[in-house]
């Protein structure tokens, strides 16, 4: 394993390129650019193909094609540039595509500022298009963590044929840590994979050696659709069974917990140091933090003890709250429920969190 100390968006695309991402379109748009900006440089080096679209809209349909053809293929943008997607994202989804998307969270609505947020929760988890459709979400804390979950992200799309979506903030993708990079997926490996996937993709070639993708419901070796209502409840059994298979949370310090600090992301590594802190001052405080937060991980909640919590505290830079009604949902009223926001691109600091959870937690 090569440890580097990297910056966000180049450890992102880097670990994209290791995991054998051989097609990547994209837009400029900050707080993101520096992926394009690598994979321009680095896709030539592994015979990869780097797109500049014209727009988010035109990248995201590029990526489309690309995903029908079963290699590994990924696209980014912020924020406004996902909205601009979401059309794509859909068709992505009813085709059964499996394509990364990685968002670098900065402020809004709108176009809103180019610093880090967390504002799109929702986005990412309830509606990133139309027709209900749901991807795996996965929401680094640590430049490791986006390392780690953006080299496997490939293996789920593969694993699932859906989209899945990377979905980290302006602080990651700017910020420099050492990083551990993974081993390269060999080129043999994505021959072999490529010629796996050739039972549903499609080529670009005419005549007999013609094949078309045989997603969006196509049941193979035939030339029907499945009526698209039966599509739905197949990709609904997909998303429950994520429900077991791809939870994926930290429990933190919550054995003896009186009180729970839940974040995702950036807000949850800043609160697991305020755990810390706390526990050093004698407050019996733990952390629950999703590293997916699609699946969310209601069954870190449902273990906890609530004969004996004196609240949970959620916290996320986002004002209103998002994050923070999933947390609700599955809580069902057991405990107090206090939130810790910031948004617009102001970072949650570490003294506030520690300020709430002592105003919740009561007196010692």
């Amino acid at each position: 394993m090569e440890r580097v100390v990297m910056k966000g968006c180049e450890a992102i695309a880097e670990a994209a390129i290791r995991a054998g991402c051989r097609f990547f379109a994209g837009y400029p748009i900050t707080p993101q650019n520096e992926v394009p900006e690598y994979f321009s440089r680095k896709m030539p080096k592994v015979g990869g193909v780097y797109l500049q679209g014209e727009s988010e809209t035109a990248s995201a349909a590029m990526l489309y094609g690309a995903g029908c053809t079963g290699i590994r293929a990924m696209t980014s943008s912020s924020s406004c540039g996902i909205s601009l997607m979401s059309e794509a994202i859909a068709w992505m989804a009813g085709a059964n595509l499996p394509v990364v998307i990685c968002n670098v969270m900065r402020g809004g609505p709108g176009i809103g500022s180019i610093q880090p947020s967390q504002q799109d929760y929702f986005q990412a988890t309830k509606a990133s298009g139309n027709g209900g459709f749901r991807m795996l979400v996965l929401a680094p804390s640590t430049l490791q963590e986006a390392v780690d979950m953006v080299y496997s992200a490939f293996d789920l799309a593969m694993k699932y044929k859906n989209p899945v979506l990377v979905l980290a903030d302006g602080f990651t993708g700017a910020m420099m840590e050492p990083v551990v990079l993974p081993p390269a997926k060999s080129e043999e490996f994505l021959a072999a994979e490529r010629k796996e996937n050739e039972a549903w993709a499609c080529t670009g070639r005419k005549g007999a050696a013609q094949r078309h993708h045989l997603g969006c419901g196509v049941v193979p070796g035939m030339a029907t659709r499945m009526p698209l209502e039966e599509k739905n409840k197949l990709d609904f059994a997909k998303y429950e069974s994520w429900k077991t298979t791809e939870v994926d949370y930290e429990d933190y310090q919550t054995e003896d917990a009186e009180l729970i600090i839940t974040a995702y992301g950036v807000a949850g590594r800043i609160s697991r140091s305020a755990v810390d802190l706390l526990r050093a001052d004698g407050y019996k405080v733990g952390l629950i933090r999703p590293r997916k937060i699609h699946p969310f991980p209601e069954i870190a909640f449902e273990k906890l003890d609530y004969s004996k919590l004196r609240g949970i505290l959620s916290c996320e830079m986002s004002i209103p709250p998002q994050y923070y009604y999933d947390v609700d949902a599955v809580v069902r009223r057991r405990t107090p429920i206090a939130t810790c926001l910031r948004s617009g691109g102001e970072i949650i600091s570490r003294n506030a969190i520690i300020e709430e959870a002592k105003k919740l937690y009561g007196a010692k």
